[in-house]
């Protein structure tokens, strides 16, 4: 039986810690949603048993319109693991705009099968 768990409260805070000590001071802050007042999809495991976590988080681009989602990983030793779910990128041009909001489905979704297929392998 694997340790991953879901974990459903606000991004934890080390993954902003190991991305800015990675990728400098500053370079965080679109990781969390919250911080832009967006009600966007954001997914989250931990293993209490090693220390391990992984997230699906929005991406955010100086163009508001072109979105995408990551996957990140963090190793229980430190250090922070981008994994490639492969094209997570969509276009926003109205949040109220069904097609938009299946497309931004449709990508998270790929990003969350993307790190649950890293955190339990793939499945029959």
């Amino acid at each position: 039986m694997s340790a991953w768990r879901p974990y459903d409260n606000q991004l934890i805070p080390a993954f902003y810690e190991r991305f800015e000590k990675r990728w400098g001071k500053g370079t965080a802050p679109f990781l969390d949603p919250e911080t832009h007042e967006q009600p966007m999809p954001r997914a989250q495991w931990i293993n209490p048993d090693t220390g391990a976590a992984v997230a699906v988080v929005p991406i955010w681009t100086e163009d508001p319109q072109h979105r995408s989602f990551g996957v990140f990983y963090l190793p229980p030793a430190g250090d922070i693991w981008i994994l490639r779910p492969g094209y997570t990128n969509y276009i926003e041009t109205d949040p109220r705009n069904t097609e938009q909001t299946t497309l931004r489905n449709d990508a998270f979704r790929k990003a969350v099968a993307h790190a649950k297929e890293f955190i339990y392998g793939t499945q029959p």
